[in-house]
């Protein structure tokens, strides 16, 4: 018998009955039924080359091995999506500060909040905006060094009466080299919500609507 035909027969003997609407592939157990009946009905004069031996010995390892990481990427998975599920119940309520131009203020008490500046400049500001549009007040912070500059707002107008609360933006200017030129604002906001799915989580603020995690500068109470 040549080594041929006793690999037919070993395939003759090893018949695997597909169901319908089942997958053709060989699993790891099928595979190794196979190997198996393929040695044992091998002719004994013209025994298969350790050479191909081995290429199935290592066939049968990499599907061993992808079955592993399969189940191993599963359970990371898993604890991604857990450990994701604890940092979304832990943000809501929470106070976050954003990269944004517009907050939802609480006028009966001080709005405390930030602008980037590049380099040093001798005259820094902040305009504030109604949800209308209108200059309700300017927050003048004179001279500062470059880098992040807190400023506050009292919540009132230019005359000094106390505005609703609501949202309002807030423009940031300074000048430097000759020129004013708009500045990037930290404003805090509420964590209403979050929402689960994608790449990472994203926060639904109040007043400003869903921001991605990797925006949040920082987290407060």
């Amino acid at each position: 018998m040549s080594s041929v035909s006793g690999v037919s027969s070993a395939l003759d003997q090893y018949q695997i009955k597909q169901e319908p609407n089942k997958s053709k592939e060989l699993g790891k157990n099928e595979f190794l039924n196979l190997l198996v009946a393929q040695l044992n009905n091998q002719n004994p004069l013209e025994p298969q080359g350790n050479g191909e031996f081995i290429a199935q010995l290592a066939q049968f390892s990499q599907v061993e091995g992808i079955e592993k990481l399969n189940t191993s990427m599963s359970s990371l998975l898993s604890g991604y999506q857990s450990s994701q599920a604890l940092q979304a119940s832990s943000l809501v309520g929470r106070k976050v500060i954003v990269p944004t131009d517009k907050a939802m203020v609480d006028t009966s008490e001080s709005f405390k909040a930030s602008l980037v500046l590049p380099t040093t400049s001798s005259n820094v500001y902040v305009n504030v905006y109604d949800k209308s549009g209108s200059v309700v007040n300017r927050i003048n912070l004179g001279e500062q060094a470059a880098g992040n500059v807190s400023f506050i707002w009292d919540g009132k107008d230019a005359g000094g009466n106390l505005l609703p609360p609501g949202n309002y933006r807030f423009e940031a200017q300074a000048t430097y080299n000759g020129e004013t030129k708009g500045l990037y604002t930290l404003l805090p906001a509420n964590v209403d919500s979050v929402t689960l799915g994608g790449s990472e989580l994203t926060l639904n603020l109040a007043g400003l609507g869903s921001v991605p995690l990797s925006q949040v500068q920082v987290i407060g109470q």
